[in-house]
């Protein structure tokens, strides 16, 4: 038997995809500030403090849980969405950028999941996002993208958003992947992760990848992504801000080679 809020739903899109979320009357979901796409008449919308997950806890409860999401970057304030009408009502929440929603049943998951800090999309009402902080000494040091990472808990739909082919990958005990930090979504509260350092003199300077990288340790199931949004924004700015001679012709990239432009 769930204890938060039991939501149905459909995702729609292929690139630039939406989630379309199915309300029983008195049903809410909760989402970033942002996400909202579109709604039926007869859906509520309230800002609350924090995720709405315990609204019994006080003002200095909520004022917790919301400092940890501002910790991982996010508003202190989250959209609740509620049938206040009669019958189903539909609410939508678009993606960021181009990418993938991927639906998560906490349930069926342990009742926990850790991902980046900025993949929350939207989940139904009772389920907490907080902050998951990496103990380890070096994913402490070198994590970077992954060394605050926001957690997901309860027993509701949550749906998180991911850059690019984004697939699900299922670590058998003592099993072991490393997987480039950014490219890293989710993973399930059974993983051990940690963030390694590559070592090499070779690898230290012409590796271009950067010096570290995520290792996962199974048992327990991951989610990946091809195309990190910190990825795509840096090759946006490097075009931006570089003279390309010749873009469409046949010896621009020889010429901006030549020219310094290419390294």
């Amino acid at each position: 038997m769930r204890s938060n809020h039991e939501i149905d739903y459909r995702i729609v899109g292929e690139e630039m995809q939406y989630v379309e979320i199915e309300l029983d009357p008195q049903e809410t979901a909760v989402a970033e500030s942002g996400a909202f796409m579109m709604m039926d008449d007869g859906i509520q919308m309230e800002t609350i403090f924090g995720d709405g997950s315990r609204p019994n806890s006080g003002f200095l409860g909520k004022l917790v849980s919301a400092g940890k999401r501002m910790l991982t970057g996010e508003s202190l304030f989250m959209t609740a969405f509620t049938n206040v009408g009669q019958g189903k009502k539909r609410v939508s929440f678009a993606s960021p950028y181009p990418g993938k929603i991927i639906p998560l049943d906490l349930m069926q998951l342990n009742g926990k999941i850790i991902c980046q800090k900025d993949a929350f999309l939207c989940a139904a009402k009772g389920v907490s996002v907080g902050i998951e902080f990496q103990r380890k000494l070096g994913t402490g040091l070198f994590g970077g993208e992954g060394f605050i990472m926001e957690k997901l808990e309860g027993d509701g739909m949550a749906f998180v958003h991911a850059g690019g082919h984004v697939f699900e990958r299922t670590l058998q005990p003592g099993e072991m992947l490393r997987v480039d930090t950014g490219c890293l979504v989710a993973y399930t509260s059974t993983i051990d992760y940690d963030i390694q350092f590559v070592g090499g003199i070779k690898n230290t300077l012409f590796g271009g990848e950067g010096l570290f990288f995520a290792t996962l340790r199974g048992p327990g199931k991951i989610w990946i992504q091809t195309l990190p949004i910190s990825r795509l924004a840096s090759r946006i700015i490097s075009y931006g801000t570089t003279s390309r001679k010749e873009e469409g012709g046949m010896l621009g990239g020889l010429g901006n080679l030549l020219d310094g432009d290419g390294w």
